[in-house]
Order: structure tokens, then sequence, then C-alpha cells
């Protein structure tokens, strides 16, 4: 028996036999592929979400809705902060559907205080018109009404 501490006669193949080669490909591939995910999440949000305008009169019918059904709890969660503190949920009816039951009719898009914001247009069972400003606060908000 040898006195060699290999099993065999020949020693230890080495374990990297090539030349060393970096791995920028690799980084560059995988911030490459970082920025086109988050590129295609910024263009895919309003597909999925709607444009703003899609957003304010959805909110807006569904705020009318439960206000139609007399769910003023669904609706008050519709309201803006600025809103809620200034409005009871009692007094939502009396102060939001003067006119009884609504239906979206148009939006403008709007400015206030630097702010986007949607105006919605509204036509009531009674003949009446309306708009109720729609706010980005979390999601759309409702946040105000004056006559049309």
């Amino acid at each position: 028996m040898s006195s060699d501490p290999y099993l065999y006669d020949d020693d230890p193949a080495p374990l990297h036999t090539g030349t060393p080669r970096p791995a920028r490909a690799l980084i560059l591939a995988v911030i490459g592929g970082t920025v086109a995910v988050a590129v295609g999440m910024a263009v895919g949000l309003p597909l999925v979400k709607g444009s703003p305008e899609e957003q304010a009169r959805e909110v807006t019918g569904v705020f009318l809705a439960a206000l139609a059904q007399d769910d003023v709890e669904t609706a008050y969660g519709l309201l803006c902060q600025e809103e809620r503190t200034r409005v009871a949920p009692q007094a939502l009816p009396t102060e939001y559907a003067p006119g009884g039951a609504g239906e979206v009719t148009g939006t403008i898009a709007d400015q206030v205080g630097g702010a986007p914001v949607q105006r919605v247009e509204v036509t009531w069972s009674d003949g009446s018109t309306s708009v109720l400003t729609v706010v980005s606060e979390q999601g759309a908000r409702v946040c105000g009404t004056s006559a049309g």
C-alpha cells in the first residue's frame, strides 16, 4: 500500500479549469429585466385600474347607487376625509342627492390647488343637475358637490 493521501494514483483534478469570466452580462440582464418590469407595471397600471375619468365615473356611480338604496355607510366610505369631517352620515342624502336618484352624464378634468380632480356631472330624476368633485385620496373619493 502506498503512503499517498489519494485513493488513486492521479492528483485531484482542479475544480475550475477554464479562465474566469466576468459576470457583467448577468448583472446587466438582471438590471435590464428589473427596468423592463417596472416600465411594464407603469404602463399596465392604468389598463388595470382605468383612467382617472373612468375611476371618477365608477366611484360616482357606486356613490349614487348607495344613496339611492339608502346605504349611507357605503356612500360615507366613498367620501374624502375633508367631507367626512364636514358632513354627518345622516345628512348625506340631503347634501348630495337633493333631486332623488342620480345618473352620471359626463366628466371634466380640472385642477384645484394644483392637484388634479375630476368634475362629474350628475342629472337627477327631478331634472336638476349638479357636479360632484372626485379627488384621488387612496383611491377615487367624492369630495364636494355644487349646483350644475
